[in-house]
């Protein structure tokens, strides 16, 4: 599709307009409720974003806004539209899908852009304080290899993906002797780029931010920078609990999983991170959950992080999901990275793999594009290496094996998302939220429900973009009145262990395509618990309003809890519905004994081709049911041993 014509780019200025409207408001000081989405550039900021779908999406997006323009939307009033809005989602889920998505994207990027100065006319409203802390200006400390146009590079191993996975891979084999590439689609980010900007910082780092999946289901965040999510997480590390580990030992055949042999791996990464509990302050919201969960008897601790303390600044935490400015953050780019980096190994950025290439039945190395930022060049790169380690996370790797056309017939098969949701809680006083870490304690009682399976509760990183897309009710001055409220309201969201899982397929152009429903019936019931649990957390510590998604009512205290709870219960999980988030992707390319509903053997190499690892969230045989940074790591880690137990330093 080319760029939209003047008339699609005036509906869609209504439409944002419409989903973020300007009302008239007696008191209106900071002239929030007086300022429409498109002053701030949210129109053509979602215009740009819609030029960089896949085609089949941006033809369906233009058939939706010629379809509109037809009945006049543009000319009609914010009423009217909301209207004539409804009644397209109601005639077919792809534009239930396409009006929702528009809806969320328009509210997203109007309180997260900003303008020359780094501002947005809608933090005053809420107390946001945007951007508190300059930038150092040191030199990154990895300066990635530049290669020529059809270069070859011989390698022991080339990894693909720098994240929890293939970073902690990188890092053990480097050290081990051997010559390692490291080949990173996103780019390379250091402190000194970190300026605290959601919009500026999703655009960086996350492929251009929050996508949502083909079928409309599920919100994803995944990593696209060096150090993959390790980057822009949350710093928790939560070890496996006994029940995961024994299945995937014993189920699965992982040999040592459940012994001590996993906890030397779990012990090694969390020594190499500096983990620890020292650097886990509680701003408003962990307050108040910790104030629920002791008032209702539930249990609770403090996150395991993993932050260097000699430079650890709970101001900048605060915005560690745009990037860490202070350089606490101990992921694989301040940690394996580095090794690989000191022992000579080339680190390659902007530089996607195309297809793994084989001979005979075993791996010979790895067919790539870097794209130079400033041109958009492109230069064709192989790497010739024995040994080929496949993690570009359970998004992408998948992909990379459909496009390479390896790995057997579960390739992309069982995606788990640890599908997860939040409830806000409206309190009577500002809640700091944007201080602190994002996750500081985790609440446990939930985390087996007794088949190895639940929930875990946790804080949330507090944004305005990401919020307001979560926020997005279908009444636009509904949505405004959360947004409102955003500097007294405390985020608690589950993060929920999955039975069943979705698939990862690619499409003509070789593009991964993801799709999740939630449909096994345990889920939809632990799901529904979480959103029970999370909203009896809140009122046992003092809300005194609940929010949450596009369309069911606000709870005020006082209303009726069983009715509103059974409002929820009525209302489908997904598309149009309930919202589901994920950042936590598993499961694509597992681990197991069965070549035909397991990619991989509980060593990590493929069982088709020869000197082919899974080296991510991909390998997890079912998901972790926690954060699954540690537990990748480690795993990781152990892949390693395998690797270098079959081969030698060149």
């Amino acid at each position: 599709m080319p760029a939209l014509t003047p008339v699609q780019r005036d509906v869609l200025r209504a439409l944002v307009d419409t989903a973020v409207p300007a009302i008239e408001a007696e008191d209106d000081p900071t002239g929030f409720w007086a300022t429409p989405g498109s002053a701030t550039g949210a129109d053509e900021a979602l215009a740009q974003y819609l030029e960089t779908l896949p085609e089949a999406d941006r033809t369906g997006v233009a058939q939706l806004l010629d379809g509109l323009a037809m009945l006049g939307f543009q000319h009609q009033g914010r009423a009217t539209r909301e209207g004539m809005l409804a009644t397209a989602m109601a005639l077919a889920p792809e534009a239930l899908v396409a009006v929702s998505t528009l809806r969320g994207g328009a509210c997203m990027l109007a309180h997260s852009i900003t303008d020359a100065e780094g501002r947005n006319p809608f933090w005053a409203q809420y107390g946001y304080p945007g951007p508190q802390i300059t930038p150092p200006r040191d030199e990154p400390y990895i300066t990635p290899h530049v290669p020529a146009d059809g270069e070859v590079i011989e390698a022991d191993v080339v990894v693909v993906g720098s994240g929890a996975g293939g970073g902690t891979i990188a890092g053990v084999l480097a050290a081990a002797g051997r010559s390692v590439v490291v080949l990173e689609a996103g780019g390379a980010t250091s402190e000194r780029d970190y300026r605290q900007l959601e919009a500026e910082g999703k655009e960086m780092m996350y492929r251009g931010g929050l996508s949502v999946s083909a079928d409309g289901n599920v919100g994803l965040l995944a990593g696209y920078t060096l150090g993959g999510g390790t980057t822009i997480n949350w710093h928790n590390c939560v070890r496996p609990s006994d029940a995961v580990r024994r299945e995937w030992a014993r189920e699965h055949g992982l040999d040592g999983l459940d012994t001590a042999e996993f906890d030397r791996h779990l012990e090694a990464v969390l020594a190499r991170m500096g983990a620890n509990d020292r650097c886990s302050d509680f701003n408003g919201p962990h307050q108040r959950m910790a104030e629920g969960a002791k008032a209702l008897g539930w249990s609770m601790h403090t996150a395991v992080r993993n932050v260097d303390e000699a430079t650890y600044d709970p101001v900048a935490a605060g915005y560690t999901q745009f990037g860490d400015p202070s350089g606490s953050k101990r992921g694989t780019l301040t940690t394996y990275l580095r090794d690989v980096y000191d022992h000579g190994a080339k680190i390659l950025v902007r530089t996607r793999a195309d297809r793994v290439l084989t001979e005979g039945g075993r791996a010979v190395g790895v067919e790539a594009v870097h794209t130079d930022p400033g041109s958009g060049e492109t230069r064709r790169v192989t790497v010739r290496a024995a040994d080929v380690v496949v993690a570009c996370g359970a998004l992408e790797t998948p992909a990379l094996l459909l496009r390479s056309g390896i790995g057997g017939p579960a390739v992309g098969h069982n995606l788990y998302l640890h599908p997860s949701a939040g409830i806000f809680g409206v309190y009577p006083e500002d809640q700091r939220a944007w201080w602190g870490p994002p996750q500081a304690a985790i609440m446990d009682e939930f985390r087996d429900l007794g088949d190895g399976y639940g929930l875990l509760v946790e804080g949330s990183h507090y944004y305005t973009g990401v919020f307001a897309f979560q926020l997005a009710r279908r009444d636009g001055r509904e949505a405004k009145e959360a947004m409102s409220k955003l500097g007294r309201m405390a985020d608690f969201l589950f993060v929920l262990r999955d039975h069943a899982g979705g698939r990862v397929t690619i499409d003509g152009d070789g593009e991964a395509v993801h799709t999740y429903a939630l449909t096994d019936e345990r889920d939809v019931a632990a799901y529904r618990k979480g959103l029970r649990i999370l909203a009896e957390l809140h009122l046992a510590a003092g809300a005194e309003e609940l929010w949450f998604g596009a369309t069911p009512p606000v709870f005020r205290r006082g209303d009726d809890f069983e009715a509103w709870m059974a409002n929820l219960d009525a209302t489908h999980i997904g598309a149009g519905g309930l919202f589901m988030g994920s950042a936590h992707q598993m499961g694509t390319a597992r681990m197991g004994t069965d070549p035909q509903t397991s990619v991989a053997k509980p060593t990590g190499e493929l069982h088709d081709v020869a000197g082919v690892w899974i080296g991510d969230t991909s390998a997890f045989p079912t998901p972790s049911g926690a954060n699954p940074m540690l537990t990748c790591m480690a795993l990781a880690r152990r892949t390693a041993g395998h690797i270098a137990g079959h081969t030698t330093a060149a």
